[in-house]
């Protein structure tokens, strides 16, 4: 299906509702806007293959760009509200994008670009700042019919660039030109977590990250309602549940933690019974956290690991969990490989990279070496995601590869400690980095943030120290506990633990301490 259809059978229902103002719009607005938005596109001379760049926060007008996008065939590229001025140049002139949108909350950064990629045409939705002309007002003059040369058009997204730049995501495989054709999220959406038009799906994360982008515009390809959070709170979140009377949506560990740690009379105050399935993905659950939620929600709590790349998906659901803890599931949509640095497979419990086998192809937009080195000799492809599989053929994530931190020769993964330290009530949230050290290359730091930036200093640090060792091996341990007052946390929960490690080694000026 497609919003189209909705548009017809469901024309008042509402296709999204902004949270926190209550703006809704319905599925005939976001149809009629949509057509009026792939004029528009047309008119500047885009067909079917061009890009768009979209750089907003989560905006009313995202979903309407995005649809118009869509039904025009053109890949649409959304940009993190964080990133910097050379940043989003560089994906802009990267995906070959002809048409730039921002909005008026981001115009200082955008203004900044814009002189630096002529030739793009300029928009800004909101209250327009020169050189961008409002979107709104160009987009009002176009029909609201639809153009006549439909196609799909679909994201490309780029990578966190762990290392080195983001790189652009180009899916392979056959791709129906029909708007309408089968939406593959949304199928997992119907066949997972039971959605159907009546669902009502909370979305707390950024659209422009791959998993609310895809996850919500599936929602709206099956006539339901989204409820679009603004930015994140935890508390606000339980009250959208209980107003919005939500029943499906998906988290990350981060908002888990945050919603946890609220006193238990704020999490008891609202009512969260019209929830039916959640799920949660973009990083490895501590096995505490999701216990907690599932004795707070219910056996409702699923999971599942996969990545922008689209090569493979597992998933896990609550029963299962509680059978095997710590795993992010079995593969559904690929075969899950673990493998050694030979690329040969390894036997079960034993530790490698993770790979799919014959799952969705994709590439790096115009990174041939970086697409080559996700393949191994058979074809199957990673993520660059270390982990194991048990017997039953449940994985086991242990870390990113890229953190790994080798002390005196040892391999040590920060992702177990950060599980540990996240769990004690005195740390609000933590990352694990490497350092360097003179004699063992490199030593274990954590770097903390308390929950009471009154107990940052030496006893915080003595006393987390000697809590972790009397439940972790001494080899994994801190050598170090360092505090900070926020961590460097994308709205997504992503960590961007690279500038946290790069201050250690002088390449970053993130302050510490």
């Amino acid at each position: 299906m497609h919003p189209s259809h909705f548009a017809k059978t469901t024309p008042d229902k509402p296709a999204y509702i902004m949270a926190y103002s209550g703006e809704a719009v319905t599925y005939r607005q976001l149809d009629e806007r949509s057509n009026q938005g792939a004029h528009l596109f047309r008119g500047l001379g885009l067909k079917a293959g061009d890009a768009v760049a979209i750089f907003l926060e989560n905006h009313p007008r995202y979903y309407e760009i995005l649809w118009a996008a869509q039904r025009s065939g053109l890949r649409f590229t959304c940009l993190s509200s964080k990133l910097s001025v050379s940043e989003v140049e560089y994906i802009i002139q990267d995906c070959g994008a002809k048409v730039f949108i921002t909005s008026a909350a981001l115009a200082e950064t955008a203004q900044k670009v814009a002189p630096l990629v002529p030739g793009v045409a300029l928009y800004m939705v909101g209250t327009p700042q020169a050189p961008f002309a409002s979107f709104e007002e160009a987009r009002a003059s176009q029909p609201i019919t639809p153009i006549a040369d439909e196609t799909a058009g679909s994201a490309m997204l780029y990578s966190s660039g762990t290392t080195g730049r983001p790189k652009g995501v180009k899916r392979g495989g056959v791709v129906d030109p029909s708007i309408d054709a089968p939406n593959a999220l949304a199928t997992l959406g119907q066949a997972l977590y039971g959605w159907n038009q009546d669902t009502v799906y909370l979305s707390p994360a950024p659209l422009y990250h791959a998993a609310p982008l895809g996850w919500s515009m599936a929602v709206l390809t099956l006539g339901a309602t989204v409820i679009l959070m603004e930015r994140f709170d935890a508390e606000d979140a339980l009250k959208f549940i209980e107003q919005y009377k939500v029943t499906s949506a998906q988290w990350v560990p981060t908002h888990f933690v945050r919603m946890l740690k609220l006193p238990e009379e704020v999490r008891g105050r609202y009512d969260l019974s019209t929830l039916t399935a959640v799920f949660h993905a973009a990083a490895p659950c501590p096995v505490p956290v999701k216990e907690q939620m599932i004795e707070w929600w219910g056996p409702i709590v699923n999971e599942y690991y996969a990545g922008t790349e689209g090569n493979g998906f597992c998933t896990i659901t609550a029963e299962e969990w509680l059978a095997h803890k710590g795993s992010v599931g079995r593969g559904l949509t690929a075969e899950v490989k673990i493998c050694g640095e030979d690329g040969e497979p390894l036997p079960a419990r034993a530790e490698g990279l993770v790979y799919f086998a014959g799952g969705g192809e994709f590439e790096y937009h115009g990174d041939p070496v970086k697409t080559a080195e996700s393949r191994n000799q058979y074809g199957w492809t990673t993520l660059g995601d270390v982990g194991w599989l048990d017997e039953d053929g449940f994985l086991y994530l242990t870390d990113r590869k890229s953190f790994m931190i080798i002390s005196g020769g040892v391999n040590i993964y920060p992702q177990e400690l950060e599980n540990l330290l996240i769990t004690h009530p005195k740390v609000a949230d933590v990352a694990v980095v490497g350092a360097p050290h003179e004699e063992m290359g490199e030593q274990v730091v954590a770097v903390v943030q308390p929950a009471d930036w009154g107990d940052a200093g030496p006893a915080l640090a003595d006393e987390l120290s000697v809590w972790v060792r009397e439940r972790l091996s001494h080899v994994k341990s801190p050598r170090r506990i360092d505090f900070m007052q926020e961590l460097p946390r994308h709205q997504t929960g992503k960590l961007y633990k690279r500038l946290i490690r790069d201050s250690y080694w002088g390449k970053s000026d993130v302050k510490i301490g």
